[in-house]
């Protein structure tokens, strides 16, 4: 006989009815169909009038668009579980694919000499009219599925065997998550006798014959077991008692292993690991940001080559001493680079290690310097540290090596500070357009630039690297502080 347990959270109010997978190939199929009939109806308007004469050579290229479209959806992970289902869908990943996509079918059309048989219009207005309608019919499919997913159909009704210490850590994790493909329905523990019939909100349901029951009833989808893994006989009496039901069964990470989430396994030698840290940006992703940073760098020196040299000249008619500024500061593998700079103090009051960091109306800065500051322009020469190989276009901000935050070096304030050493330093970085950038003067503001940082390591992509840059524009234009 089944204990009482609430129907409309086993059974009937959340019954999984949509597959997360069917989502993401209706949003394949709204993808493509966005794309061929918007170059098609550009195509009717703006070249033939009749239907009838629509030209196989637009047809041909409509079709190539949207097979590299597609090719660059998949290469951006725009169908990835985890972004079709995250808070705010990624819009900027799916305008960015299409923009590369369209990009890529110039480049052809322009390499076939091909080019000049196409409609300049037809062309811009299928790319402008490609991202509208993309972008209109993600934000309706996003809006559909917010609204299945507060009735719960994606989501996987999940029983927790063990209601311990692991198990409770468990549960407070995946609640904080909010994950609309998984909801638990409460915890299975055989010492159903000796805990409470509640913890952390989910009621304990029974003991494993009944959550073999619910199994049978059609009332579970998947269990995570988390019980430790030194109880290896317990676990594996249990693994083997559920091994003959038709559900997904997880092992959940020891405790210790909850200290590092979004982890995955990997095999080794026939052996599972759960593996903590990879090496950054290392293999192909290395030879692509490497070709990334000394492109853009040179191109960026050339193109500002002139506003350099006035620079230069500002400062030497400005203030007696050199133009240039060299700061040692810890790089890759907290090895000691020299960051090059506009130099912005007066010589006789330079802070080489930043014993004191500059705050607001610092009297060491020159007129001049105030406005390089102000502007980031003082950074300017860091393309020259990233031609030399020591610095790149982005990443975590290097830091002088006495800075203090509160009085207390960097290093010591933050555990995972020196984590930010394992890619090259950066002129620009995720911290700093998100509002991190100028003095660090309290313990909470190098939490977050390190926060920050750590993040943009864990989930580097040339994509990021160019929103980035993008966004370094517009936080330069604000100034906000900057001093």
């Amino acid at each position: 006989m089944l204990l009482d347990v609430d129907a409309r959270d086993t059974h009937q109010g959340y019954v999984k009815i949509i597959s997360p997978g069917y989502v993401s190939g209706l949003l394949r199929v709204a993808d493509v169909l966005s794309i061929s009939v918007v170059g098609m109806a550009v195509a009717f308007i703006y070249v033939y009038s009749d239907a009838s004469e629509f030209s196989s050579r637009y047809a041909a290229a409509i079709f190539m668009g949207t097979f590299l479209a597609g090719m660059m959806f998949q290469w951006f992970s725009v169908y990835k579980s985890d972004n079709i289902f995250a808070r705010h869908m990624p819009l900027d990943r799916l305008l960015s694919a299409w923009a590369i996509a369209f990009a890529v079918l110039l480049a052809i059309a322009f390499t076939l000499k091909v080019s000049s048989y196409y409609s300049r219009i037809w062309a811009v207005s299928w790319f402008v009219g490609g991202a509208v309608v993309l972008t209109t019919t993600r934000i309706a499919i996003g809006c559909w599925i917010k609204e299945r997913a507060r009735e719960g159909c994606f989501a996987d009704r999940t029983v927790i065997l063990g209601a311990g210490e692991q198990g409770q850590r468990l549960a407070a994790f995946l609640r904080e998550q909010s994950d609309p493909r998984m909801r638990v329905i409460g915890f299975i523990d055989d010492r159903k006798t000796r805990i409470p019939d509640q913890v952390h909100g989910y009621s304990v349901l029974g003991n494993i014959d009944h959550l073999i029951e619910l199994i049978r009833n059609n009332m579970v989808d998947q269990i995570f077991v988390a019980l430790p893994w030194h109880a290896h006989e317990r676990l594996k009496y249990l693994v083997h008692e559920l091994a003959i039901t038709p559900v997904r069964i997880c092992l959940s990470p020891d405790l210790l292993g909850l200290d590092f989430p979004n982890r995955t396994f990997t095999s080794v030698a026939k052996v599972p690991m759960l593996q903590l840290f990879e090496r950054p940006i290392s293999g192909w992703s290395h030879v692509t940001k490497s070709i990334e940073d000394r492109v853009i760098a040179s191109l960026a020196l050339l193109f500002l080559g002139p506003l350099m040299l006035l620079i230069a000249l500002a400062i030497k008619l400005d203030s007696p001493g050199p133009v240039f500024f060299k700061q040692p500061r810890f790089g890759f593998n907290n090895q000691l680079i020299n960051v090059w700079k506009f130099r912005t103090m007066y010589s006789d009051l330079s802070d080489r290690n930043c014993e004191v960091q500059t705050v607001k109306n610092d009297p060491r800065i020159t007129r001049v310097g105030d406005f390089l500051r102000k502007s980031s322009l003082d950074e300017l020469p860091q393309l020259i540290n990233v031609l030399l190989g020591n610095m790149s276009l982005v990443g975590p901000r290097p830091h002088a090596v006495a800075t203090k935050a509160e009085g207390v070096l960097f290093t010591d304030v933050v555990d995972r500070y020196a984590a930010r050493h394992r890619v090259k330093p950066g002129i620009t970085g995720w911290a700093q357009v998100n509002g991190w950038r100028g003095e660090t003067d309290t313990i909470e503001k190098i939490q977050k630039r390190v926060e920050h940082d750590i993040y943009y390591i864990d989930n580097w992509s040339i994509w990021f690297d160019l929103k980035i840059l993008f966004k370094t524009a517009a936080t330069v234009i604000k100034s906000e502080n900057a001093y």
